[in-house]
């Protein structure tokens, strides 16, 4: 079984988000943090399944989003990771693509844009 993990601090927007992407073929998985996510990313391969896409916010406690991507990139090179945030500085996002992030949207989003982006990345 293939999952799509959502990462963020905000109950409210991590059940947007896996509203808007439930149909896409994949569970869903929810962390309210960085360090949160790679637990369970870690349980869901130990048994056995795998992770096709986390969507991650910046902003986070514990661990943050781009630590987190730093975290995730050094075992797993392919998984595409897509930052979900309000940070729109050139700095922040050039910061979110070394680490390693696939791509970057700007929070409110707007469903049908964020459902076509997640079905690029997971091809």
């Amino acid at each position: 079984m293939n999952y799509i993990m959502v990462i963020d601090d905000s109950p409210t927007i991590r059940t947007s988000v896996a509203f808007t992407v439930k149909d896409l073929g994949c569970e869903i998985k929810q962390a309210e943090n960085g360090a949160d996510a790679l637990e369970k990313i870690s349980a869901i391969r130990s048994e056995g399944n795998d992770v096709s896409l986390c969507i991650v916010d910046v902003n986070m406690p514990v661990m943050d989003g781009i630590s987190f991507v730093k975290e995730f990139k050094k075992n797993d090179k392919f998984t595409p990771v897509l930052m979900l945030t309000t940070e729109s500085e050139e700095d922040k996002i050039k910061e979110g693509k070394t680490a390693g992030a696939a791509g970057w949207m700007i929070k409110p989003f707007k469903p049908d844009n964020l459902k076509s982006v997640v079905e690029k990345l997971m091809v």
